[in-house]
């Protein structure tokens, strides 16, 4: 049955409300977290203060970086085989990760002290969102939605990811080494740590390129899953948990010009970048595991489209065309095309993305 039955909407969202449900949501978790933890949300070492911060030095930014990517034209080129809805987002500026991952990079820096295991994080970070102004700046250059070569694309994630477990598996063997399992328990992995957190650094950030095609999709669930691993990650390591909260709140003040209707697009530069800074500290704190509940909704959008490409060539028939699972994959994209509001899928999402942040922290 066509998911439209299923879907009655009781009411119009906007961008803004759900810009504001988030923002709420996110700074009453900080709050109770550190008073849970001990900690002042005012000290420099706490979550809420870093999130705030980084808040609206993003925010306050994106006034001038906005007219800026414009000026130059960096506008997003739609991809014809794309819901139909997207077209009028033709022309709106993409490349936003060039003005929110710095902000939240330099402030992390700054407050964890140049901390060795943040200084490698930031270093993965920015080499994966080098990679995708890589690519966005083709986008740009060519006006095509063609960027870098796939392949290219991932030798350089595979790189970058590799490089930073061999770091990892030289300078910090203890961390690297276990994988913490739900209710405080260790599995010691030893050497099979590094194969496993360099296929979750470049798995993680496709998922996170995946997700992020809705407006405010990727900068809000990814917000929310920062603010938990943090949390998770602050009792054995301090330092990542200011990197977490630094990141999440570029996140949100992201958003201010992310939300719906989308004045700016945070391009490759800032999903890959999002998703390799996730994984990298998964890594350092032993929390993989937690990441894939947390991550669970980027893992759907990529099994998702998995399932797409696999099922379309296995019912592909003699003219050369298969069969499809969904109407389009990423899964958001099927729940567009079903007759869901662009609103309403974002909201869901972060929903969902708060649920599995709350099982998380509630079994980590």
């Amino acid at each position: 049955m066509d998911a439209k039955v299923f879907y009655r909407p009781l009411f119009r969202l906007s961008g803004t409300l759900l810009l504001g449900v988030l923002t709420v949501s996110l700074s009453m978790a900080a709050l109770y977290l550190d008073w849970a933890a001990g900690r002042s949300p005012w000290q420099i070492e706490s979550l809420t203060l870093p999130l705030w911060i980084c808040a609206l030095a993003t925010a306050a930014l994106g006034f001038s970086a906005v007219p800026m990517l414009q000026a130059i034209k960096a506008g997003q080129s739609i991809r014809e085989d794309g819901p139909q809805s997207h077209l009028k987002k033709a022309g709106t500026p993409t490349m936003g990760g060039i003005f929110f991952i710095p902000v939240a990079l330099l402030a992390a820096l700054a407050w964890s002290e140049f901390s060795p295991a943040v200084v490698a994080v930031v270093t993965l970070t920015f080499s994966y969102a080098f990679i995708g102004w890589l690519d966005d700046w083709q986008i740009i250059r060519r006006k095509t939605n063609k960027g870098i070569s796939p392949r290219v694309k991932l030798a350089m994630q595979i790189a970058f990811g590799g490089a930073f477990c061999v770091w990892a598996a030289l300078t910090q063997p203890a961390s690297i080494a276990n994988l913490t399992l739900p209710f405080g328990n260790l599995l010691p992995l030893g050497l099979m740590m590094v194969p496993l957190g360099w296929f979750a650094l470049v798995a993680e950030s496709n998922a996170t390129n995946l997700t992020d095609g809705l407006d405010g999709l990727a900068a809000g669930t990814v917000a929310i899953a920062l603010l938990a691993l943090g949390a998770i990650a602050a009792p054995t390591a301090s330092d990542l948990m200011i990197f977490c909260a630094c990141l999440s709140g570029a996140c949100l003040g992201f958003l201010v010009h992310n939300r719906n209707p989308a004045r700016v697009f945070m391009g490759d530069t800032g999903s890959l970048a999002l998703g390799g800074a996730l994984a990298a500290v998964a890594i350092l704190s032993s929390n993989l595991l937690a990441l894939f509940i947390l991550g669970g909704l980027f893992l759907v959008e990529t099994l998702s489209v998995i399932a797409q490409v696999s099922y379309f060539k296995a019912t592909k028939g003699a003219d050369g065309i298969g069969k499809r699972l969904f109407k389009m994959s990423p899964y958001h994209n099927h729940l567009e095309l079903s007759g869901w509001a662009e609103t309403h899928i974002v909201a869901v999402f972060y929903l969902v993305g708060g649920l599995l942040a709350c099982l998380t922290l509630a079994i980590f």
